[in-house]
């Protein structure tokens, strides 16, 4: 018997917006695996990103990043949390829509900056930042980035992943809809 290939769920969006907290989840939820894209690529160029960025530069990282992506594009059952520009470089978009499911997890400019002032310790893009130029910040990223965020197939919300009710319950909202173009 042949096994039935069950294409990658790739959820995009912006820093900050659930992406890992919910594909954990959905990931759990559906008992397949998780990959968080960046921790995948540190994990296998044993670096960390900043040092990556800083000793190899942008250039470089995009085309790692890209090579990973199409490499955990490949597996099967697999929900793959990307990097939030991860969709806008090396034709990232085009190869994930043609590979799987993409989704683009929303969230509020309101509510990623709230999350970025709990937890911007990994986040060297809002380190020393107040709150009102982390706000800047995110409306000038968001805007950059929405039209490669727009081409996923399906749009939902991360703004209920505060809690493990609020997850469960966002997972459970996703399962149950009819989500697939």
């Amino acid at each position: 018997m042949i096994k039935e290939e069950v294409a990658p769920i790739f959820i995009i969006g912006y820093m900050a917006c659930g992406k890992t907290t919910f594909g954990k989840a959905l990931a759990k939820a559906k008992g397949w695996d998780f990959i968080d894209l960046d921790f995948y690529i540190e994990q296998r160029f044993r670096m960390p990103i900043t040092r990556i960025f800083a000793e190899k530069g942008e250039g470089e990282f995009r085309r790692m990043e890209s090579a990973m992506l199409r490499e955990v594009g490949e597996f099967e059952n697999v929900v793959v949390a990307c990097g939030g520009g991860t969709p806008c470089f090396m034709g990232n978009m085009e190869y994930m829509n043609g590979r799987g499911l993409t989704v683009w997890l929303e969230a509020t400019v309101e509510r990623t900056v709230t999350r970025l002032l709990v937890n911007n310790s990994r986040r060297p893009l809002m380190a020393g930042k107040s709150k009102s130029e982390m706000r800047e910040a995110v409306e000038k990223g968001l805007a950059a980035r929405e039209q490669y965020y727009s081409q996923a197939a399906i749009r939902f919300s991360g703004e209920e992943l505060e809690d493990h009710r609020q997850i469960s319950a966002t997972v459970a909202r996703f399962l149950a809809s009819d989500l697939r173009p």
